[in-house]
């Protein structure tokens, strides 16, 4: 016990002696010149470093300048940019505006006072698809032609929603009150045409033609030819046939004329002369069937002679 006392007496000592001469030379007046070390960046770094100083502050000022530029050119607003405008029903487009990839939209109005133009350099598709994705319908405008797929086609009218016109691979439906074609070809048929009135225009003549074949008009409770003023005229480079198989032609005029008939002569020969018979085209009028006109070749007939055709 008595050597650890004395341990820690004698480190008390040194530690206070330590402290005496530490004290007495921070005390004392320094007579040596102290020796200064410089702290700092000189020379080539310090050029270096005012250079980048100077780089980052005109890039720092030519972007704020860009910036600036843009956002005036781009016309940046709260609402919006430029044309651009965003509302509470969607986004509003004013003036030209060019989609470079795909636009899919719900919906697309025009302004009240301006048409809606879709321009492309190319074509305009519009295609509509169902839940699938797969595709129902397609409208394409092209430079050469308007191409439409889809399993129905219509146009209806603006006011009341009539269908004026309508194609689907079963029929094609016109609507319009009339068919108008004012082509100088007229309109060429391929297959067969059924329609209830066929009409030219006032003053205008109506032409039925097919130049290569032939022109078949039926209709099961008859077919009506009307020159309500003016003529009507059946012409055909062979032979001419009306043939009725269970009625009767009947022609109602009050003069029927006969144009170029072979003219026969009379001969009182006996029919056993050896003389050779002349060819006799006859026209009589029947007693026992009036009104009806039979012609008779080289026959003799008891009835009542009219007159010989020249």
């Amino acid at each position: 016990m008595d050597r650890s006392g004395n341990l820690a007496t004698e480190e008390l000592k040194m530690t206070r002696e330590q402290y005496i001469l530490a004290t007495q030379q921070n005390s004392l007046p320094r007579t040596e010149n102290p020796q200064f070390y410089p702290v700092g960046i000189y020379g080539w770094r310090k050029r270096c470093l005012y250079f980048f100083v100077l780089l980052l502050l005109v890039t720092m000022i030519v972007n704020l300048a860009m910036t600036i530029w843009i956002l005036k050119v781009m016309n940046f607003t709260v609402d919006g940019m430029g044309n651009l405008r965003v509302t509470k029903k969607g986004i509003r487009l004013e003036g030209i505006s060019e989609f470079l990839l795909p636009l899919y939209v719900k919906e697309i109005n025009s302004r009240k006072d301006s048409p809606l133009v879709l321009q492309s350099d190319r074509n305009v598709t519009v295609n509509a698809r169902n839940h699938i994705g797969q595709l129902t319908g397609q409208l394409t405008v092209g430079a050469d032609a308007v191409e439409a797929q889809c399993k129905r086609f219509e146009v209806r009218a603006s006011e009341g929603g009539k269908v004026l016109f309508s194609a689907d691979e079963d029929e094609i439906v016109i609507g319009a009150d009339r068919l108008k074609v004012t082509g100088t070809e007229g309109a060429v048929f391929g297959h067969s045409v059924e329609t209830p009135h066929i009409r030219a225009e006032p003053s205008q003549d109506l032409k039925l033609e097919s130049p290569t074949r032939s022109l078949v008009m039926e209709a099961p409770r008859g077919v009506q030819i009307n020159a309500a003023a003016g003529d009507l005229k059946a012409t055909c480079r062979k032979e001419l046939h009306l043939q009725s198989t269970e009625g009767e032609i009947f022609l109602n005029a009050d003069t029927i004329r006969l144009g170029n008939l072979p003219v026969g002569s009379f001969s009182s020969s006996s029919p056993s002369s050896s003389a050779p018979r002349q060819t006799i085209y006859e026209l009589c009028v029947c007693p026992n069937e009036p009104r009806n006109v039979k012609q008779y070749k080289n026959v003799s007939y008891s009835g009542r002679w009219l007159d010989y055709i020249r």
